[in-house]
């Protein structure tokens, strides 16, 4: 499976973006997918993550991203509002295996979407 993250771009503080992720494959609808972020100097750390049935969510980001998914267009997107200069990362899809994966069982990963939320 091949993952296409596109959607990132320069934002104010207090603005929205929403990333997609498109896969290359039909199977890509049955699998979890997740978005995960680096920024600079850190380790990357997981944002969100979708299953058949349950969203999940770090705390930094709860009640400001949200994910979904068109499973007839094998997408998968992270609306994201009310943003922070602390949200500045490259952004990554990723996609599992694993029916409910943990953090580090995802096994497909998209190429990274640069947001940068200016204060």
């Amino acid at each position: 499976v091949q993952l296409q993250a596109s959607g990132g771009g320069l934002v104010q503080t207090g603005g929205s973006l929403r990333l997609s992720c498109t896969a290359s494959r039909r199977t890509f609808s049955s699998r979890a997918c997740g978005w995960f972020r680096q920024a600079p100097g850190k380790e990357r750390e997981f944002v969100a993550g979708i299953t058949w049935s349950t969203t999940y969510y770090a705390d930094s980001v709860k009640g400001r991203f949200t994910i979904s998914r068109d499973n007839a267009k094998n997408t998968v997107y992270l609306q994201m509002n009310s943003l922070k200069p602390e949200d500045t990362a490259v952004y990554y899809c990723a996609a599992s295996l694993v029916t409910s994966p943990g953090v580090n069982e995802y096994n497909y990963w998209g190429q990274g979407t640069l947001v940068t939320v200016s204060s």
